[in-house]
């Protein structure tokens, strides 16, 4: 490197300033059904399956078979993040660093977003006609922790049990709003490099996935993401898999900001930015829970 090029890099970064290790924003956003409705509640309408009849009368009337309509609601939430810039520290760090505390603000309610998604993936849901009535993930959509008979991490034989759910329950995953998707912790990720089930192929594939090079394995989208929900008295670790469509999202207003000069606080500048969202599950058959062991 000349001494010129070198001496640009140097003034280049110089003048940065360093946003500390974190996880950048929404993971799990593109990987949902979003809506972008407006209103205080918003519902994901579904319809049931029917049976067919024979057709014993030959100038009979056309059936009416009554189709099942269903709905999930979601109640949007509202987030923010703000903070204030005094003048003297601008001068601190020579830079402008609103565009810097923007960014970080937006990582922040990007989070937030997951948070909504990951609650609602193996929470509570809501339907009827009001979005008043209770729904629970059921029994038969959960991977014990202990599928092998004794408490373990993330294994091969679990993400086979979830795959096959999704098989059982006819989810269709050839179609674009069913891609199917795995979010865990890193430290499933590490099992699966630690599992006897592996074939030297498998490992390969595990070994890429664990440094980022693919994000593809068993037929789901890995996501890493260290914001599931863990019991620190078991060290239990809830993962889940779900279909696109199983998740929905309502951004009721995506992330603001607003930035500007505040003169009852010394004329410092304020950096404020807001998010109203929420999530749902929206059907039982398409998410499926996944309990780990992360001890030793």
């Amino acid at each position: 490197m000349s001494y010129q090029i070198e001496t640009a890099f140097v003034e280049q970064y110089s003048n940065m300033i360093t946003i500390l290790s974190q996880q950048k924003g929404s993971k799990l956003r593109d990987k949902v059904w979003v809506k972008t409705e407006q209103a205080e509640r918003v519902f994901f309408e579904q319809i049931d399956e029917v049976d067919y009849q024979y057709n014993s009368d030959r100038h009979g009337d056309t059936p009416i078979m009554s189709t099942p309509h269903y709905r999930r609601a979601v109640t949007p939430q509202d987030i923010e993040w703000g903070d204030m810039i005094d003048k003297p520290d601008k001068v601190k760090m020579l830079i402008d660093p609103t565009s810097s505390y923007s960014i970080n603000g937006t990582y922040t309610l990007g989070r937030g977003i997951d948070d909504f998604i990951i609650e609602a993936a193996t929470g509570t849901a809501y339907t009827g006609k009001r979005g008043t009535t209770a729904v629970t993930l059921p029994a038969t959509q959960k991977v014990a922790v202990d599928l092998s008979g004794a408490n373990e991490g993330l294994t091969i034989n679990k993400l086979i049990a979830a795959k096959s759910l999704f098989g059982q329950n006819e989810v269709d995953i050839s179609h674009p709003m069913n891609v199917l998707s795995y979010v865990c912790a890193q430290e499933q990720l590490d099992d699966l490099l630690k599992t006897t089930q592996v074939t030297s192929a498998d490992y390969n594939t595990v070994k890429a996935l664990v440094q980022g090079d693919v994000n593809s394995f068993m037929g789901f989208d890995f996501v890493q993401t260290q914001r599931t929900a863990h019991n620190s008295s078991t060290d239990i670790r809830t993962n889940f898999a779900f279909a696109k469509s199983g998740i929905g999202l309502n951004i009721n207003m995506d992330i603001t900001t607003n930035i500007g000069v505040d003169p009852g606080k010394k004329f410092n500048v304020r950096v404020y930015l807001c998010l109203s969202a929420g999530a749902t599950r929206v059907e039982e058959e398409k998410v499926v829970q996944v309990l780990c062991d992360q001890s030793p």
